[in-house]
């Protein structure tokens, strides 16, 4: 199970899958986020951390209740970590996406104890795109689902690369 949010410990934002399972427990919930500047996609891992399904798209608005609605996931679904999606360019390199990225980190890490991996999410949104696409889906529909599906990339792909470390 994952500490309260409330317990006044602060969290730590980790970039090498190595010391993030080296900071969770051996099981437990995972969320995996994709943090736009009008939203946050949400996935969601089962417990033994091997399929991500999509949670949720939250609407940003202010970040206290932007983090409240996250938090209350992490409450309701025993989550002992969050996998935060971190946009480089193409080349590498970071721009400011992936500084607004990293203060979200930040921010977090002051309300959660909770570890958190930051994920190269190099080409995940595109991804995301061409499989709803690829499934036919409106431009509309498109639109509804496309940060979760995202999140929900980065989130397997995270799984799949932290099972390689078990």
């Amino acid at each position: 199970m994952s500490q309260p949010a409330s317990s006044g410990l602060p969290g730590h934002t980790l970039e090498h899958p190595e010391h993030f399972v080296g900071a969770i427990p051996p099981s437990g919930r995972l969320i995996g986020i994709d943090g736009g500047t009008k939203t946050l996609g949400l996935a969601l891992s089962d417990v033994g951390r091997m399929i991500a399904s999509p949670l949720e798209t939250i609407k940003r608005t202010k970040f206290t209740a932007d983090a409240a609605r996250l938090l209350s996931h992490v409450a309701e679904h025993g989550v002992v970590g969050l996998v935060l999606g971190l946009p480089r360019n193409l080349d590498g390199l970071e721009g400011p996406r992936a500084q607004a990225t990293r203060a979200l980190a930040r921010n977090l890490n002051k309300l959660s104890p909770l570890p958190i991996l930051l994920w190269d999410e190099r080409l995940t949104t595109a991804e995301a795109e061409r499989m709803l696409i690829g499934a036919d889906q409106s431009r509309k529909r498109r639109g509804e689902v496309i940060d979760k599906l995202a999140a929900t990339i980065i989130l397997q792909s995270a799984l799949d690369r932290l099972g390689q470390r078990r």
